[in-house]
């Protein structure tokens, strides 16, 4: 098993967006050929994350519309929708603690976990 974290600064989601950067695309494009040119028959599950700001509630949806671009860009790359789930962790799973501006940065994230 092994993962992709889209949190790094040129990847990393902006203040209540889930849209894609050019960098995240370039990396998720990258990402799918892997998985194609390995040929393996694995499933991944998408997992968005959020900071802290806001209704616990409007995080996790946030969350939700993160991962679920992430599958629909893999989609297009032609990884089958049926190899892929998402779930929203909202503000629930912080990868560091919120509170610094640049942590929250760190936060507002989507995990790719793939799982064989």
């Amino acid at each position: 098993m092994y993962s992709m974290v889209l949190s790094d600064d040129s990847v990393k989601f902006p203040v209540d967006t889930a849209t894609l950067s050019p960098e995240a695309e370039q990396r998720l494009t990258e990402f799918a050929e892997k998985l194609k040119g390995e040929n393996k028959n694995v499933y991944l599950e998408i997992q968005g994350h959020t900071d802290n700001v806001g209704d616990p509630a409007y995080n996790d949806n946030l969350g939700e519309k993160r991962a679920e671009a992430v599958r629909k860009f893999l989609s297009l790359r032609g990884i089958a929708l049926n190899r892929m789930s998402t779930i929203s962790y909202g503000e629930e799973a912080p990868a560091v603690a919120n509170d610094t501006r640049d942590s929250r940065a760190q936060n507002r994230r989507v995990v790719v976990m793939v799982l064989s």
